[in-house]
C-alpha cells in the first residue's frame, strides 16, 4: 500500500511515511501505553484532518468494545459497545477497513454514539487493529475536514497500517502488564509462604512432638502446631481447610492464630474448639470450613485429652506394634454454631500417636492406585526403626514419590505430627 501511494502522490507518502516513523517512535520507547495511545490518537487526527478519532478495545471475553482513547471535541472514552453493533463492529468482523462517506445511509450505522456525545457523524472511516488472528479493536475516525467531508483512498490505507501497528503494540503492552503482574503475585506468594512457614513451629528439646507440613502450591491449607502451657503439658493440633486457594491459607493461618492465642486460656480441647467454631462460623466465606484434631499431652502420665472435629483419625502405634484408630468424631468447625466438641482420653505410655491430613492417605503411589488408609499403615510400620525427628520427613518423601517423579507437583498439601513416648531421642 505503501508504494503504490508513493506512485500516486510521492509529497503525501512522504508524510505519512513520517507518521508512521513517530508513532512507532511512540510506541517503542514509552512505558506508559494509556499515554502513548492518547497521543498517537492526536496525531491520527490531526494528519486526517479528522473532527475525532477513538480507538475501541475488546473486553468482556471478546463481546464488546469500549473506546479507551478518544480525541475530539466530545469525549466518548468509556463509551461501550456490542461487537454486533456499528460499523466499528462490522470493521472487527469483517477484518477489513471501513471507508463509510455517508454514515446516515449505512444500515449498520449505530446513532446511540451520536445521540450520548452530541456529534454528528457524516463519514466514517475506521480499520480494526488486527495481529495475526488476534482481534484487539478498531481504530476509528469520523468526519473529514475538507470541503468535500470525505476520506480517501490514502486515508484508508495510512489507517489500515496504523491500526496494524497499534495493534502490535496493545498486544506487547498488554503481554508485559501479565508478566509483570505474574512476577508480583510470584513474590506475594513467595512472601505468603515465608509468613505462613514462620507460623509452623520448630521442633522442641524439651517434648517429643514433631511435624512437616509440604504444600501442594506455593502456599498451604494445612497447619499443625504444639506449644507448652505453664504446667507443662503440651497442646497440640493439626488441621486441613478445604479447597486450595488464597482464601484457604488465610483460613489457615487464621486458625492457627486463634488455636495458639486462646489455647493458653482455654486447656480444655473441647472447649477450645468450639470457640474458634463459632469464631470461623461467624466469619468464614464462600462455604468453607476446617477440618482439625486437637488436644493436650500430658509428659510426666502420658496421657492425651483429644477432640476431633471432622477430620482423618489419627494412628497410635503401640509398642506391641499394634495401630489403633480413635474413630471418636464431630463435624468440621466453621459449618453450623454452637457444637460441642467430645473429648476422649487416650493412653500414650511407650506408643508413638500419628496425625496427619488426608493429603497423606490419597497420595499416588502408582498412575490408578492411592495410598489409603492401609497403605499409611504400612508406610509407617516401615520406617518406624528411624529415629522420631527424622522419620516423618521419610514417610512423606516415600508416600509422594511415584507423584513427584511422574508429573512434578502433588494434588494435595500433605502434613504429619507425630507424638512420641517411646523414650527415642533424634
Amino acid at each position: 500500500m505503501i508504494s503504490e501511494n508513493l506512485k500516486s502522490d510521492p509529497d503525501k507518502s512522504c508524510e505519512q511515511l513520517e507518521l508512521l516513523s513517530t508513532v512507532l517512535q511512540e510506541f517503542s520507547t514509552s512505558l506508559d501505553i494509556d499515554t502513548t495511545l492518547q497521543h498517537v490518537t492526536n496525531l491520527v487526527k490531526q494528519y486526517l484532518d479528522a473532527e475525532g478519532v477513538s480507538l475501541f478495545l475488546l473486553e468482556n471475553d471478546d463481546q464488546n468494545l469500549v473506546c479507551r482513547v478518544c480525541a475530539s471535541s466530545w469525549d466518548i472514552t468509556g463509551e461501550k459497545l456490542s461487537c454486533s453493533e456499528g460499523i466499528v463492529g462490522r470493521a472487527l468482523r469483517e477484518g477489513k477497513t471501513q471507508l463509510v462517506r455517508d454514515a446516515g445511509a449505512d444500515p449498520d450505522f449505530y446513532q446511540g454514539v451520536d445521540e450520548h456525545s452530541g456529534a454528528v457523524t457524516k463519514s466514517i472511516l475506521c480499520a480494526p487493529m488486527l495481529l495475526k488472528d488476534c482481534q484487539v479493536g478498531v481504530l476509528e475516525a469520523i468526519n473529514k475536514k475538507t470541503a468535500t467531508g470525505l476520506f480517501d483512498e490514502h486515508d484508508k490505507n495510512l489507517l489500515t497500517i496504523l491500526a496494524n501497528t497499534a495493534a502490535m503494540a496493545i498486544h506487547n503492552a498488554q503481554m508485559a502488564d501479565e508478566l509483570v503482574f505474574q512476577e508480583r503475585t510470584r513474590r506475594e506468594l513467595e512472601l505468603a509462604r515465608e509468613i505462613q512457614a514462620a507460623l509452623l513451629p520448630e521442633n522442641s528439646a524439651d517434648y517429643d512432638i514433631y511435624g512437616v507440613n509440604i504444600p501442594a502450591r506455593m502456599v498451604s491449607g494445612d497447619f499443625y502446631d504444639h506449644f507448652q502451657l505453664d504446667d507443662g503439658r503440651i497442646y497440640f493440633g493439626l488441621g486441613d481447610v478445604s479447597g486450595k486457594s488464597i482464601n484457604a491459607s488465610l483460613l489457615m493461618a487464621k486458625t492457627t492464630s486463634l488455636f495458639r492465642c486462646l489455647g493458653k486460656q482455654l486447656t480444655a480441647p473441647g472447649a477450645l474448639l468450639s470457640v474458634i467454631n463459632n469464631e470461623l462460623y461467624a466469619n468464614s466465606t464462600h462455604g468453607m470450613f476446617v477440618t482439625m484434631v486437637a488436644g493436650i499431652y500430658d509428659t510426666k502420665t502420658n496421657h492425651i485429652t483429644m477432640v476431633n472435629a471432622g477430620h482423618q483419625p489419627p494412628l497410635q502405634v503401640r509398642k506391641n506394634g499394634d495401630i489403633i484408630s480413635p474413630e471418636a468424631g464431630s463435624i468440621p468447625l466453621g459449618i453450623m454454631p454452637d457444637v460441642v466438641f467430645e473429648e476422649y482420653r487416650l493412653d500414650n505410655e511407650g506408643s508413638d500417636l500419628y496425625l496427619f491430613t488426608d493429603g497423606l492417605t490419597e497420595c499416588w503411589v502408582q498412575r490408578d492406585q492411592q495410598l489409603g488408609d492401609e497403605g499409611v499403615r504400612e508406610i509407617i510400620r516401615k520406617f518406624s526403626d528411624i529415629n522420631p525427628a527424622d522419620r516423618l520427613h521419610a514417610i512423606v518423601r516415600s508416600a509422594t514419590k511415584w507423584k513427584r517423579e511422574h508429573t512434578g507437583y502433588l494434588y494435595d498439601d500433605v502434613t504429619m505430627m507425630l507424638i512420641s513416648a517411646t523414650g527415642e531421642k533424634a
